[in-house]
């Protein structure tokens, strides 16, 4: 088996901004796993927030190469990488090399009859007045999904509200609150119809939520990288954003799923922004989830080829061309 690896940028349609972060492109690492005439691929853009980069993501994978032997299986790989965007990237290479190699589809490997599924779309932190025209434009997705910080989150839901009072809406605050601020405005936002608060409290400061009793279901992303992540959280929060970036990838987060299930917690999908090829392992958790962000590929300028197809909210299973 021959590893290939490189870093491709893919220009936003416009910068995209979220709590303590602005992006203006999609910088991501390619894996490329070869075995005669056989191709994997996998595609993976790390976990900002701890630091992830595509230079120590292809330092990581450099580290190993010489580890992916023909005897690397998913799980094997597990003991040569910890979690995050390089072990996702090479993880998702060997299931699809694996769906190559077989002639089987990642459906036909996994006995997962597969569905399109309904994104969200995201509105990210703009200037208020700008966040609003963003959610009217927006009339074709249902869902929405807006980004909060501490900076008057009630006007600016409110301000979405009015411009979309059709939508469904979904808030993803990224560890921007404290305790205080969650009292203070999940009556309100309850009221404007929010139906779900993402990883409101700061990872690792969030042992306040075990006593707090919440009218809108809280979902933990930060706070929930692994699977043994699972058992831990289910006495504060209702439901799960599963990453595969955070998890380390598809063979993780299937666990993670079973973990979620066996909690009695919901599950959503997310990703960190990128091209179809980080989607399409993605759509086979989604399958098992109450909520799906797979809008990555809408933010792009320019897609990869044989991209997933978007059809509204409606997200189409990945083609044997993309990945599976």
């Amino acid at each position: 088996m021959k590893v290939h690896f490189r870093k491709e940028s893919w220009a936003l349609k416009k910068p995209f901004r979220f709590a303590g972060h602005t992006i203006a492109a999609s910088d991501v690492v390619i894996v490329e796993l070869r075995r005669e005439d056989h191709v994997g691929r996998g595609e993976a853009t790390g976990v900002i927030y701890r630091g992830e980069t595509p230079d120590t993501i292809c330092e990581q994978i450099a580290a190993v190469v010489d580890r992916l032997t023909d005897e690397t299986t998913p799980q094997a790989l597990r003991e040569i990488l910890p979690w995050g965007g390089a072990r996702n990237a090479i993880d998702c290479a060997l299931w699809d090399l694996l769906c190559k190699e077989t002639g089987k589809t990642i459906w036909q490997v996994l006995d997962i009859a597969p569905r399109p599924v309904a994104t969200v779309n995201t509105v990210g932190l703009d200037p208020i007045a700008e966040a609003a025209v963003q959610a009217e434009s927006l009339a074709a997705f249902p869902l929405l999904k807006v980004k909060l910080d501490a900076n008057d989150p009630l006007r600016r839901l409110s301000a979405i509200r009015a411009a979309r009072p059709d939508a469904r809406i979904i808030v993803d605050a990224n560890q921007s609150w404290d305790l205080t601020l969650l009292r203070d405005v999940v009556q309100p936002l309850a009221a404007l119809g929010v139906e779900m608060i993402e990883q409101p409290l700061p990872a690792g400061r969030d042992e306040g939520l075990a006593d707090f009793v919440s009218p809108i279901p809280l979902y933990a992303d930060e706070s929930c990288f692994v699977a043994a992540d699972v058992a831990g959280l289910k006495d504060r929060y209702q439901g799960i954003n599963i990453k595969l970036d955070k998890s380390g990838g598809l063979t993780e987060a299937l666990d993670m799923v079973r973990a979620a299930k066996d909690c009695g917690l919901s599950i959503m999908v997310g990703n960190m922004i990128g091209t179809s090829l980080s989607m399409a392992p993605n759509h086979v958790i989604a399958q098992f989830c109450r909520w799906v962000d797979m809008d990555g590929p809408l933010a792009l300028v320019h897609d990869r080829e044989h991209g997933l197809f978007y059809d509204g909210p409606l997200v189409s299973p990945p083609t044997r061309e993309l990945w599976g």
